[in-house]
């Protein structure tokens, strides 16, 4: 779910939202590596994102086609991102189940999990959704709000840069910390725009709440996550985002300072932007995972704040930025290895 709670989208949890926060303000070797010192106290650690890589992941998911709840495309294309993740070494669970949407629409959905050095007891949680919207109710053009989005930022890119990283980790055997990448399903059937439906927010990151409260090992931990959500957007900027402060403000603090220590401060600003419902609130809620939104800010984009394809027929390709993939992978290794 990606709603700007102080774009007034987010009606009946808004007051509720923004009164507890004011509350509780109160209160290896073979790798290509990245290794040289940009001051005193920081280094560029880990070894070096390939945007044409990632570019090349979120090009096949497209390439199955709107990535939909229930069609033919979403099923291929789920089974082709576990294929990957096992390709690169990972250890991969498929945690299949049938959730309901808003409309009481059966949704199969499958939380793709794939896991890094299992055998550690330390772990950083990283990820994304992979479904796409079946509405474009975001388009200039209303005869377009009944087609599904592509969805080639909102939902592929986020996938795509995890598959990078684990082609990349999958083959160090360096790392004494387990990562987790874990791809959400259903988190894009929420109520649309056009809808008369009422719209508490549950009806977004269904397989989100599903995990968080069905982990795929019992009991599981991590000391944070990171969520990526539209990240190869063209003319992205990433804000500190509203709920991700409020959970997890060290964290984002660690994100920003590793995106500036490898030169990536423009798209990486250390201001805010809104506050957002999305994959990583019942992550922080029911897991107590402390799990932060790398997500953009579009502050004067008059389509959205989320910038100008979010939920339109223009989430395409033609719309990525390799650039922008590059800048938030790289990003995540440095955090990553400097742990």
């Amino acid at each position: 779910m990606k709603r700007y709670i102080n774009k007034g989208i987010m009606k009946k949890n808004l007051v509720l939202t923004l009164m507890a926060l004011l509350l509780l303000s109160c209160g290896n070797s073979k790798q290509t590596t990245l290794s040289k010192e940009t001051d005193a106290n920081n280094v560029v650690v880990g070894p070096e994102f390939s945007a044409d890589s990632a570019y090349a992941y979120c090009k096949a998911q497209c390439d199955f086609g709107p990535r939909t709840m229930n069609s033919e495309a979403h099923d291929k294309c789920g089974q082709w991102i576990a294929d990957k993740f096992r390709e690169f070494g990972l250890e991969v669970t498929e945690q299949k189940t049938t959730l309901k949407g808003y409309d009481g629409t059966p949704l199969r959905s499958t939380n793709i999990i794939a896991s890094h050095n299992t055998q550690a007891t330390d772990r950083i949680l990283l990820c994304a959704h992979w479904d796409t919207r079946p509405w474009a109710d975001n388009d200039a053009d209303s005869a377009n709000w009944r087609k599904p989005v592509m969805g080639a930022n909102d939902g592929a890119s986020g996938v795509a840069v995890m598959l990078e990283l684990a082609r990349l980790i999958g083959r160090d055997d360096s790392l004494a910390i387990g990562i987790d990448f874990v791809c959400f399903d259903a988190e894009d059937w929420g109520v649309p725009q056009w809808s008369d439906a009422a719209d508490d927010g549950n009806s977004w990151a269904l397989g989100a709440q599903y995990w968080a409260e069905n982990p795929h090992k019992k009991g599981y931990k991590a000391r944070f996550g990171i969520l990526l959500d539209m990240v190869g957007g063209a003319g992205a900027t990433f804000s500190h985002e509203g709920m991700s402060k409020h959970y997890a403000k060290d964290i984002v603090e660690k994100v920003w300072k590793a995106a500036h220590v490898i030169g990536h401060s423009s798209m990486f600003p250390n201001n805010d932007g809104g506050m957002i419902t999305d994959d990583h609130i019942p992550v922080n809620e029911k897991l107590k995972i402390p799990t932060i939104d790398i997500i953009p800010y579009f502050e004067s984009c008059p389509q959205s704040s989320f910038g100008p394809t979010w939920h339109t027929i223009n989430d395409t390709m033609e719309n990525i930025d390799a650039s922008t993939l590059k800048a938030v992978g790289q990003t995540v290794i440095q955090v990553i290895y400097s742990e």
